[in-house]
């Protein structure tokens, strides 16, 4: 038997890829984007701090830190844990200073169905585990004054009141507190359940009611909240009015994720290390479509945009584990967990009437408008008015400035129109639309590699023309259109680019080589897609092909074209539907 022969391990530090422990990434020597100077904004604002951000954007870490700064328990390891970073230079007065409670509402079990059951369980347990961890701190007899209230929210008062008395300041952290109510945009008997949800609520409202209380009169003298969307839940951030929703203030646009300096840094140290086969640069132009593009404060616009930061380290660990090689899967595997609250919001809207045609919108037109909610009761989570706020808190839309005196959504990067797609295409294929995945896979072969462009366009005009057959509504341009970039973008060889053009007319769809990934791949296509009535003539036709020939040879000369085609034979084609039926499918002139 031979031993493998292997290379010698390159010191380099970890990738804190799916970390959430602060003192785990610090002492086993991970990389760490210093996001500690936020610490000092966090202290000069309200004492009470209200931060909502999407999935895998960094809060859960950012309160492990945070609890780390500020838990009296860890004062003797202050440099161990913070030296070195922003923070352990310019340290504040209040590190080490506070007994630190943190909930984490995710991390709620079910007990038979009864989530008042759990809620209280878990509780319980965390402030059990309070008791014993500042045992020496509290007053004397402070566990089995613990246990002879009855309920959570009695014990939780109970803490607070003997802080006070031992002169001790108390820091509560609530992870994940919207975690049962975003648990309803997954259910499919959201409705029935809806019923029975108002007990549980009013629990909820119940503890941050005594929160209220104790942040006036007892040892609670800061609160950080942190979750996904604005659920307010009996005033939370209105009639809990001593709390202040900081989520769109500029100052902390840039607290969690990543700006590109931070991720062209963190790049620029790998590659200090490691044998890279990528320039820091190259790397960037890569991923910068995919993962950038965030920005959660309308006066930010312009200024920064941010880049998911687990998706990030994702791509890095899998770029150095696939020997410096690009990978071929781009989209985390467990974004489709994120995307299933929105696929399941949706369907609640039976007719598509309201929410669908804001999707349809960002697919096709590139942009849609509207006013922020910034927080709303746990009754209407569920409101037509709130589906494009909710977008916005899931991360599915970002802030691309202002359009006639109302906010301008867009959607962030191919990520988010990755799910956007996947998410028409399940609504095709809930109503009867199916196909062979082997065949269409052979299709997009051929589509890559050979120029064969004809049966694949035939393949997705007979999807749709089987489609619309069923739903006489759905017909029209924008269904074209959306339809053709939904199945485009399911192909693995490419990336579908939409462009718009000024008059509001459909541009071309530029089906962008993943040639970094493919290197051998020969087919690049641009394609201007045109739509007409079922009665346009014959010779309107030939107008229509006119035009769009034109627009297409002026498209395919664009820099971001010539540049991206590479050594990839470009075809441009010109794909026509009158109605349902695709009536041309041809290439104009040659590469």
């Amino acid at each position: 038997m031979t031993i493998r022969d292997r290379k010698k391990r390159i010191y380099r530090k970890r990738i804190p890829y799916g970390m959430q422990n602060f003192e785990d990434i610090r002492k086993r020597d991970c990389y760490y984007v210093d996001k500690t100077s936020f610490i000092e904004d966090i202290e000069e604002s309200n004492m009470y701090f209200f931060y909502i951000r999407p999935r895998r954007f960094g809060k859960s870490l950012t309160l492990s830190m945070l609890e780390n700064y500020y838990d009296i328990n860890k004062a003797a390891q202050f440099q161990e844990i913070f030296g070195g970073l922003y923070i352990g230079e310019n340290p504040t007065p209040e590190h080490n200073t506070y007994l630190v409670i943190h909930l984490n509402f995710a991390e709620v079990a079910d007990e038979q169905g009864s989530f008042i059951q759990a809620f209280e369980k878990y509780c319980k347990q965390v402030y059990s585990n309070f008791a014993n961890k500042y045992l020496e701190l509290l007053p004397v007899g402070i566990k089995e004054g613990l246990a002879s209230y009855e309920t959570s929210i009695d014990q939780f008062s109970y803490l607070c009141d003997q802080c006070q008395i031992a002169n001790l300041k108390l820091y509560l952290f609530i992870d994940e507190y919207d975690y049962e109510s975003k648990s309803y945009l997954k259910d499919e008997q959201f409705h029935q359940r809806r019923l029975v949800q108002t007990q549980e609520e009013k629990h909820i409202t119940y503890f941050f009611a005594a929160i209220k209380g104790a942040a006036a009169n007892s040892g609670l003298k800061r609160i950080f909240v942190a979750g996904e969307i604005p659920v307010n839940y009996g005033g939370l951030t209105s009639g809990f009015n001593i709390g202040t929703n900081y989520s769109l203030n500029p100052r902390f646009n840039e607290m969690t994720g990543f700006t590109e300096d931070e991720v062209r840094e963190m790049f620029e140290y790998y590659a200090s290390v490691l044998p890279f086969n990528h320039t820091v640069d190259e790397l960037i132009k890569e991923i910068k479509p995919w993962y950038d593009n965030y920005c959660f404060a309308e006066e930010s616009y312009g200024e920064t945009t941010m880049y998911n930061s687990v998706m990030v380290l994702n791509f890095l660990s899998n770029y150095i584990d696939c020997g410096y090689k690009i990978p071929k899967n781009m989209v985390e595997s467990n974004v489709r967990i994120d995307y299933e609250k929105v696929r399941m919001l949706i369907r609640h809207d039976k007719s598509f009437s309201h929410d669908a045609s804001i999707i349809q919108q960002l697919v096709t037109r590139g942009y849609v408008t509207g006013k922020l909610v910034e927080n709303f009761p746990a009754e209407q989570i569920n409101d037509p008015d709130n589906f494009l706020s909710l977008l916005f808190y899931f991360g599915m839309v970002t802030i691309d400035g202002t359009c006639k005196g109302e906010t301008k959504f867009v959607i962030p990067n191919e990520v988010v129109r990755d799910q956007m797609y996947t998410y028409l295409l399940d609504t095709y294929k809930e109503n009867d639309l199916t196909y062979e995945r082997y065949d269409k896979s052979k299709l997009e072969s051929k589509l890559a590699y050979d120029g064969d462009y004809k049966p694949y366009f035939d393949y997705i005009a007979d999807c749709l023309k089987r489609y619309s057959s069923q739903r006489d509504k759905q017909k029209g341009e924008a269904f074209v259109h959306g339809f053709t970039l939904a199945m485009t973008s399911q192909c693995q060889f490419y990336r579908p680019i939409s462009e718009l053009d000024n008059d509001g007319g459909y541009a071309d769809i530029f089906l962008c080589p993943l040639t970094d990934i493919y290197t051998d791949m020969t087919d690049s296509y641009i394609v201007e897609l045109k739509y007409c009535k079922t009665d346009t003539s014959e010779a309107q036709l030939k107008h229509l092909f006119a035009d769009a020939s034109a627009q297409i040879t002026r498209y395919a000369d664009s820099d971001i074209v010539r540049e991206a085609v590479k050594t990839t034979k470009l075809h441009k084609l010109v794909v026509i539907y009158r109605g349902a039926e695709m009536v041309v499918c041809e290439e104009i002139g040659t590469n």
